[in-house]
């Protein structure tokens, strides 16, 4: 947003990827309530075939641990959830979707209202389901985890200086 721009209305995408084929399970709701997450986990729900296992890789959002939330979860014990730690999105396959499709259809693009920003999501969507690509990890574990603690010195480090 520059000084110029004006935001008005604004879209949250709720989404799911599976990891497996690349399929995205996809809401843009007004709001980023528990509503609206578990309106997401009936959607998959319905969609994603009965006789399987449903493991959900989420971030700590407060919408995901909602009483309701619990609950519904409860219910349907094909679901699994685990949340990622703090400022770790990266281990979220869901978020590279995000990424894409922020660099893709939404970065650049001019909406002049709410609904064409709504449709330039859905469309990319659409082409994303046209020629799905499942996310092939080529790190190595050992090359992460090393990273992951060298950040963890230089972050520590800068506390103490």
């Amino acid at each position: 947003m520059t000084h110029v721009d004006k935001r008005n209305r604004t879209t949250t995408l709720f989404a799911a990827l599976n990891t497996a084929n690349d399929d995205v399970y996809a809401l843009c709701r007004q709001k980023h309530r528990h509503q609206e997450w578990l309106k997401l986990l009936r959607m998959i729900d319905r969609t994603v075939p009965a006789d399987k296992e449903i493991y959900l890789i989420c971030d700590n959002y407060s919408t995901r641990k909602h009483e309701r939330v619990r609950r519904w979860l409860g219910k349907h014990n094909r679901f699994h959830v685990r949340f990622t730690p703090t400022s770790a999105s990266w281990l979220n396959m869901v978020e590279r979707f995000f990424r894409d499709t922020t660099n893709n259809r939404l970065r650049r693009g001019v909406f002049q209202d709410l609904e064409q920003l709504i449709i330039a999501i859905e469309e990319d969507i659409d082409g994303h389901h046209q020629n799905p690509k499942p996310f092939i990890w080529t790190a190595k574990a050992n090359d992460i985890v090393e990273k992951v603690i060298r950040a963890q010195t230089a972050l520590k480090k800068r506390r103490l200086a």
